[in-house]
């Protein structure tokens, strides 16, 4: 019996009423001292899905062999310093990269102004050893905040934006904050000069008024989409040569009530980041691209989950579409989308806290089978937690999926003891 079936009978059942699920719950770490874990992001091997990488927050990064069963954990290391805002991504080789904010003297409190780089290490063993870093953005004295990237599976390049602050928490208003872009076409061994993408600059308060939350995606003929938040506004810019060149002028793809600084009790920040997904599958959604973000159209007391859909590269929008099927007028918060590129099938985690009147949440995962038109609504957390807003939760989690195999990451709290977890689904 293969190790994908012996998963199967390991995940449970689907109840009757289609909103609650029974799937393995499986704590990756645990920390009460010091930063974390917290921003959890997790990669898949696309050549063998049973090998997974994660990482969190500030330096931790583990891997798995078993499909997400059990967990090996390191600490990175950088010259330049290690410090936060984790991201993991596989290539098509194989290999992974792990993206990270830098500290190079690694001493006192933070500070904006040594933020100065972001940086890249590459695994080619399946996680189990990082290779030596490489960077771009470097710009001293501006801070180099909140990157993302993806990998084009046509010719392994990668692409990487971010938001570069000017002077972070600056109020002078001639600091601006700012999209910037870069790639490798070498596996990550070097680097484009990073180039400013948007023509709508914010300022650098870190609010709804801030240029910030740049999650890339790629197209079947090497397209490049961007999108992100700004004055309640979701912004999108596109490429059609690979990242040379960009758009003249930004477009909207849907308004963003709420904005990118959202306040949700019990937690001390929260953001509407948005993700951008493209369908690269051989299904009837080839080429589509999809926006997913929060926000409080329908009050400050009910956050919500949406998705829109362009099928002309980004030029119009549908009408959002409503994610989370609830009607309880409850937050739902913190989503992170992805592409099964196998079946074209959008699975969609967020924290949700219909079931509750205060600040208890719990975690659930929406599917959509056709195109994002609609989406069925499941819990896959096994238990609830209460966000303290005292500790810091950091700003998303994260998901990954490929040939029916889904593995969702995120945090919970537990007094004053931070965890990450994924779940072990298959579909």
């Amino acid at each position: 019996m293969t190790l994908r079936w012996l998963l199967i009978l390991l995940v449970g059942f689907v109840t009757g009423c289609g909103t609650t699920a029974h799937y393995r719950n499986i704590l990756i770490d645990s920390n009460s001292v010091g930063y974390g874990p917290c921003e959890p992001s997790i990669a898949m091997d696309p050549n063998n899905i049973n090998n997974l990488v994660a990482s969190a927050v500030l330096d931790r990064a583990y891997y798995s062999r078993d499909g997400g069963l059990t967990w090996e954990k390191q600490h990175l290391s950088s010259p330049y310093g290690v410090w936060g805002d984790p991201v993991v991504i596989s290539d098509f080789k194989g290999n992974f990269y792990y993206f990270h904010l830098s500290f190079p003297s690694g001493e006192g409190d933070w500070e904006s102004d040594k933020l100065d780089r972001i940086v890249c290490q590459k695994s080619i063993d399946g996680g189990r050893s990082w290779l030596r870093s490489t960077f771009t953005g470097l710009n001293p004295p501006k801070d180099q905040d909140k990157e993302w990237g993806i990998v084009d599976p046509e010719n392994n390049s990668i692409y990487l934006t971010w938001t570069q602050f000017d002077k972070y928490g600056s109020e002078d208003p001639e600091d601006y904050s700012n999209i910037l872009f870069s790639k490798s076409t070498d596996d990550g061994a070097t680097w484009t000069p990073a180039i400013q993408i948007n023509q709508y600059s914010g300022h650098c308060l870190d609010d709804d008024n801030t240029t910030e939350g740049a999650v890339p995606a790629v197209g079947p003929k090497g397209e490049l989409y961007v999108s992100w938040a700004l004055n309640e506004k979701i912004y999108f810019d596109r490429s059609n040569d690979f990242g040379e060149t960009w758009l003249d002028e930004d477009l909207i793809v849907a308004d963003q009530p709420g904005g990118w600084d959202q306040v949700i009790p019990g937690l001390g920040r929260a953001n509407g980041m948005p993700i951008t997904l493209c369908d690269l599958s051989e299904g009837p959604n080839r080429g589509t691209v999809y926006v997913n973000w929060s926000d409080q159209r329908a009050g400050e007391s009910d956050t919500n989950i949406w998705m829109a859909s362009s099928k002309d590269g980004g030029t119009s929008w549908s009408v959002p579409i409503k994610v989370n099927d609830d009607h309880s007028g409850r937050h739902q918060f913190f989503p992170w989308a992805t592409i099964d590129q196998s079946t074209g099938y959008i699975y969609v985690i967020f924290y949700d806290r219909r079931a509750f009147d205060d600040e208890t949440t719990e975690v659930y995962l929406a599917t959509s089978k056709n195109g994002g038109k609609s989406f069925t609504n499941e819990k896959i957390s096994e238990r609830p937690f209460r966000a303290n807003a005292e500790l810091f939760f950091g700003d998303y989690n994260n998901i990954t999926a490929h040939q029916g195999s889904i593995r969702p990451i995120w945090t919970q709290v537990d007094g004053e003891t931070l965890s990450i977890w994924t779940a072990i689904i298959e579909k």
